[in-house]
């Protein structure tokens, strides 16, 4: 059965930062893209960033720049790590993750708030 583990949401004051973590495990088939989504209160969720199986990454325009998506593969793990937040990037970000078996899995979700 696969799990997703994500860790890193709280409170941070504008201009702060946060590292996400998620983790994977339970399946035996390889990872293609894993990515970060987020949704705030009466939103759609929206892509935030994703991560290649290769390393190619891409982000949604409002992130550019002050977010960085990585991956360690050896440990089936995503990280978000995000700098110079502001209060529009309060909401609760979910990971997700793709195997080969073109199969998706999503996280169970991690609030980030911010505010002074």
């Amino acid at each position: 059965q696969v799990q997703l583990v994500e860790s890193g949401g709280g409170l941070v004051q504008p201009g702060g930062s946060l590292r996400l973590s998620c983790a994977a495990s339970g399946s035996r088939f390889s990872i293609n893209a894993m990515s970060w989504h987020r949704q705030a209160p009466g939103k759609q969720r929206e892509l935030v960033a994703v991560i290649g199986s290769g390393g190619s990454t891409n982000y949604a325009e409002s992130v550019k720049g002050r977010f960085t998506i990585s991956r360690d593969n050896a440990k089936n793990t995503v990280y978000l790590q995000m700098n110079s937040l502001k209060p529009e990037d309060t909401a609760v970000y979910y990971c997700k993750v793709d195997f080969s078996t073109a199969r998706g899995y999503w996280g169970q979700g991690t609030q980030v708030t911010v505010s002074s």
